[in-house]
């Protein structure tokens, strides 16, 4: 495909800021970004593979990183496009320091740059199907949200059975931030914030999620839409899409990108023994 002929969807030209760009997901939206046309800034804990306009070196776990990072990124603005997407899997490195990541480090990497970012400009973030029992845990969820950000690794210290896997509760949490979060965004900014909602995806992240998880569950994960699991690009996609700003109207959402799991289980139509295995 021609990229030249997809300027339309509004990334020519355009600052770009991305976390995660380094593997995965942010690398597939990262090089996609790059052949758009866009002047790409990645910040990860790794360098990236993908040429782009700058690196910055960012641990998402640690608060003085996160500062310095996006005090660094700050002199490239106005940002047109601000993607924090980087994510890890609780498995190698514990369900707190998977909360520090995903959403305590996300969360401040967003607030820090969205003075840079231009009024009417985007935000994009990637939650999981695992957010999916955000609505069951709404009040606390609410209450975990309303703490500044770097009070809550206490939080989840003191409360360590909130924690859960540190991931979904994550994830759950992000989810409920872009809903609440959006609509001051919109009404003093005009800035859109989404989010998009992946299923188990071709990915690094994914090869050692499966480690632990196991056969049984890769085995039993369905895959109605595509018979497989989606790829990072084609994850990439739809963050991209949703994004541009031909969805003008389009903020406070999460789109699912799960090739119909959640609905599916919420509505009974897919199998009892996936349900289970979940």
């Amino acid at each position: 495909m021609n990229r030249s002929d997809l300027d339309g969807l509004g990334y020519r030209g355009k600052t770009v800021v991305i976390t995660g760009g380094s593997s995965g997901m942010g690398e597939a939206a990262a090089q996609l970004l790059g052949e758009l046309g866009a002047s790409v800034h990645i910040a990860d804990i790794a360098e990236p593979k993908v040429a782009c306009a700058s690196f910055t070196h960012v641990d998402l776990a640690d608060p003085a990183s996160v500062v310095a990072a996006t005090a660094s990124l700050a002199s490239i603005g106005p940002i047109d496009f601000l993607f924090p997407i980087a994510g890890v899997p609780p498995h190698a490195i514990g369900a707190l320091n998977c909360m520090l990541i995903n959403y305590v480090g996300t969360r401040q990497f967003t607030e820090s740059l969205l003075p840079q970012v231009r009024d009417g400009g985007t935000v994009c973030l990637i939650t999981s199907t695992a957010a999916r029992g955000w609505l069951h845990h709404l009040a606390e969820n609410l209450e975990i949200v309303a703490l500044d950000p770097l009070a809550v690794g206490a939080f989840y210290e003191a409360n360590p059975d909130k924690l859960r896997d540190g991931y979904s509760a994550s994830k759950e949490l992000l989810t409920v931030w872009i809903h609440q979060a959006a609509i001051a965004l919109a009404e003093t900014r005009r800035i859109r914030l989404n989010g998009i909602a992946p299923c188990a995806t071709g990915t690094p992240f994914m090869e050692e999620s499966a480690k632990v998880l196991g056969q049984a569950f890769m085995d039993a994960y369905p895959h109605p839409l595509l018979g497989r699991m989606p790829t990072g690009e084609e994850q990439a996609w739809s963050l991209l899409l949703l994004s541009s700003p031909l969805n003008a109207a389009v903020t406070g959402a999460v789109l699912a990108t799960d090739e119909g799991n959640v609905g599916g289980m919420i509505t009974g139509a897919l199998t009892a023994a996936y349900v289970q295995a979940r």
